[in-house]
Formats: structure tokens, C-alpha cells, sequence
């Protein structure tokens, strides 16, 4: 095989549609355009959205909602999955470095907040990370505590 010689696999690249060649070619005439219009012509277009002067979509709605940019810094991890890594790593303290190089929570997370869903069965001391109020009374009830 030579550079020179490689082609595309069979059916790969279909051929172009060249327009307005006669009516022999099915694409003469008005070359697929349809007749008169804004469309049919060269030049006529109109911006995404627009519904020919009527008051489009996006502007009839009311404006609604808001979504915090600060959510993507936030992260939560389950009793369940902070057991897993304390059994897996041996570990007696957590932090949120322990956190992200075990992959539970994204890179660019700052704040992580443990949920009670799952069991914890070993103590734990965990820093710099918050904890909801069923979640807290499971890590105690387990021998561990929240710095």
C-alpha cells in the first residue's frame, strides 16, 4: 500500500449535488430552492429563531429561574462510599485531598458534605468536611468525629 493509493472504503463519500444543471439532472431549474421567497433567493437568509416578524418563542416566554455557577464547586459523598475507602485505604483520618484522589468527588470540588445513605462501620475523624444531621449522628455513633 502506498500513500498515493489509499482511497476511502466503497459508499464512503457520496457525490456532491451540483444544482442547477438542467432538468435532465432532477436539479435544474430552481435547483431544489422551491419557487419565490426569502429562501429561494441569493443572499436570503434569517437569524435562528426568527418566525418571519411574529414575536418569536424565546421572547413570549417569561423569563424564569436561575442556576448557581457556584454548584459545580460543590460535592457529596455517601456513608456508604466513605466506608468503602476507610476499609479500602485503612485510614483514620479524612480529608478532601483523601477524597479526590479516591475519586468520590470532581477536581475542582471545594465543598463536600457527607449524606446519610448507606453505613458506616469504622470511626473516622473527617476534616474540613461538613456533614448533614443524620449523617453526623452515624460517624459519632460509629466512634468517629467531624474536625
Amino acid at each position: 500500500m502506498q500513500l498515493n493509493t489509499i482511497k476511502p472504503a466503497e459508499g464512503a463519500n457520496k457525490a456532491r449535488r451540483r444544482v442547477g444543471r438542467g432538468i435532465g439532472s432532477g436539479l435544474g431549474k430552481t435547483a431544489g430552492r422551491g419557487h419565490k421567497g426569502q429562501k429561494s433567493r441569493a443572499g436570503g437568509y434569517h437569524k435562528v429563531g426568527f418566525e418571519g416578524g411574529q414575536m418569536p418563542l424565546q421572547r413570549r416566554l417569561p423569563k424564569r429561574g436561575f442556576k448557581s455557577q457556584n454548584l459545580k464547586f460543590n460535592g457529596e459523598v455517601t456513608l456508604g462510599q466513605l466506608d468503602k475507602l476507610v476499609i479500602a485505604t485503612n485510614a483514620t483520618e479524612v480529608d478532601l485531598l483523601a477524597l479526590k484522589s479516591a475519586k468520590l468527588v470532581g477536581q475542582i470540588v471545594r465543598n463536600v458534605k457527607i449524606i446519610k445513605s448507606g453505613e458506616l462501620t469504622k470511626a473516622v475523624k473527617l476534616n474540613g468536611i461538613g456533614a448533614t444531621a443524620g449523617a453526623k449522628a452515624a460517624i459519632e455513633a460509629a466512634g468517629g468525629s467531624l474536625g
